[in-house]
């Protein structure tokens, strides 16, 4: 007999991190809006420090950061679970510890959480996890799920990393001795692509990380997934995704940020964000250069003076985001001494902020950035032009897409290391002067791209659709559900 159920049940597994967890929470609200029960999982230890950053007086564990959305009928639902380490541990410090505990000690604490939603009404049906967990295989064919890849980054990413092999086999990863240097050019869906432009775990020569074993285990599942989404737009990476989609069904449906581009109603911010509209209110529009490294890597402390003294040679008037971590959680003076007299009123430098608030502010002209997915996305939603300083993992490879392929931005150091007067130079000649006309009006361009695809008939909302349509009969398939009342919000 059939059954009948209203509604299909997606838990959705973001990484831990910053940069994951926001297009993950977007993802969760962008599929409650079209009739989907959604159980967001959160480590207990972002979870935290969400909270902290929001500055509340209710403990932690009573505060369910979808409540704003779900007043508006919403059937979100928020579960927090143990990483494997304590509240307090230093997970930034003590990195590869972190991530070992991620790859051997989590996936028995989503083990016992799936094991619960299986059985809640209307009961999990489908799992939504990150790409980079290496676990989705085994916990959708044990509780029978529909198996779904959550893909955060580009597909051309996603691309060199599922040919891993190939890289492998032609010398120019893992190599003994040297990697090849010379063009590659045998990756399916890939015309061409120089190795350093290849992610930074691919072009390192110890291939034993914990990282590394996490990305080889990783890019394994990702073959057994029944379908993949990623946050990408189908027209910017065309060939590169006509490629995988003969792999695996694949669904770019990106961008996917907060309705009407504005600051989210749910929190994710893993820091206290400070108000830069005031200060932004008294500058000219299009005059002040956005700096910000994300909220993960981080850079050596030489390249941060390089920075502020090019900034400050430059004359351009600044926001700079500098987290208290972005050299080392022991590291307290970060900046030239006296810098911050020096730049007085011109320039403004804060911990952390609302990046989707201030880029939208007309006085921001440009974004120096370390070319994080998330960061290209929502600086191309607003049409701005890019000054490149890659520091680690995607990065790199984001950034040829960048400066190579759309022509939106320029690399801020062509040699390996920074010079205060290469970064006075490529700041102004970010901000004003012929080249900076060029690259806003290629911003323009990718900008129209990027709203096009969100359009009712546009690729993004329509890939998103025939998604829903699939993930419905694959449930239907492997549970006879049938969802008799369940409507895709066109």
């Amino acid at each position: 007999m059939e059954n009948n159920h209203s509604k299909p049940h997606a838990v959705l597994f973001s990484y831990p991190l910053q940069g994951h967890v926001i297009p993950a929470v977007h993802l969760a609200i962008k599929l409650a809006s079209n009739g989907f029960t959604v159980t967001f999982v959160n480590t207990r230890a972002v979870h935290h420090q969400i909270i902290k950053s929001q500055s509340l007086d209710t403990p932690s564990e009573d505060v369910n950061i979808f409540d704003g959305v779900c007043k508006s009928s919403l059937d979100i639902r928020y579960v927090t679970i143990s990483d494997g380490f304590p509240i307090g541990f230093d997970r930034s410090l003590n990195h590869d510890q972190f991530w070992e505990g991620v790859l051997h000690d989590f996936p028995a604490h989503v083990d016992e959480l799936v094991a619960e939603l299986v059985r809640s009404d209307p009961p999990v049906t489908c799992l939504i996890a990150d790409t980079f967990f290496v676990w989705p295989t085994m916990i959708a064919a044990k509780y029978n799920l529909v198996n779904v890849s959550f893909w955060t980054e580009p597909v051309l990413v996603l691309t060199l990393y599922y040919h891993i092999y190939l890289l492998r086999e032609n010398g120019h990863f893992a190599s003994p001795g040297n990697h090849r240097q010379d063009t590659i050019d045998y990756i399916p869906g890939v015309k061409a692509i120089e190795p350093k432009d290849l992610m930074s775990y691919l072009q390192a020569t110890d291939v034993t990380s914990v990282v590394h074993r996490i990305i080889f285990k990783a890019f394994e599942e990702v073959k057994r997934a029944d379908f993949i989404l990623c946050n990408t737009i189908q027209e910017l990476e065309s060939g590169t995704i006509s490629a995988f989609q003969e792999k695996q069904p694949t669904y770019a449906i990106g961008p996917i940020f907060p309705n009407g581009f504005t600051k989210s109603t749910v929190a994710t911010s893993l820091w206290s964000e400070f108000d830069c509209i005031e200060w932004l209110n008294t500058k000219p529009d299009g005059s002040i250069l956005y700096v910000s490294f994300g909220s993960y890597a981080h850079a050596s402390k030489r390249d941060i003076e390089e920075i502020a003294n090019g900034l400050l040679l430059s004359k351009v008037g600044f926001i700079w985001v500098l987290r208290p971590d972005i050299v080392s959680s022991n590291e307290t003076q970060i900046l030239p001494v006296g810098f911050e007299d020096e730049i007085k009123n011109r320039g403004l430098i804060v911990s952390w902020c609302s990046q989707i608030e201030v880029i939208s502010h007309p006085a921001i002209g440009g974004f120096l950035t370390h070319c994080g997915w998330n960061s290209i996305l929502e600086s191309m939603w607003r049409g701005l032009p890019l000054l490149c300083y890659p520091l680690l993992t995607d990065q790199f490879t984001n950034r040829k897409l960048v400066v190579d392929d759309w022509k939106v931005g320029i690399n801020l150091c062509d040699r390996k290391s920074i010079t205060e007067e290469e970064v006075k130079e490529k700041v102004n000649s970010l901000m004003s002067g012929k080249s900076s006309e060029e690259l806003r009006r290629n911003a323009r361009k990718v900008k129209n791209t990027l709203e096009s695809a969100l359009d009712k008939d546009g690729s993004s909302n329509g890939n998103f659709v025939r998604f829903i349509d699939d993930v419905k009969a694959k449930i239907q398939e492997k549970h006879g559900l049938s969802f008799k009342d369940f409507n895709v919000n066109h």
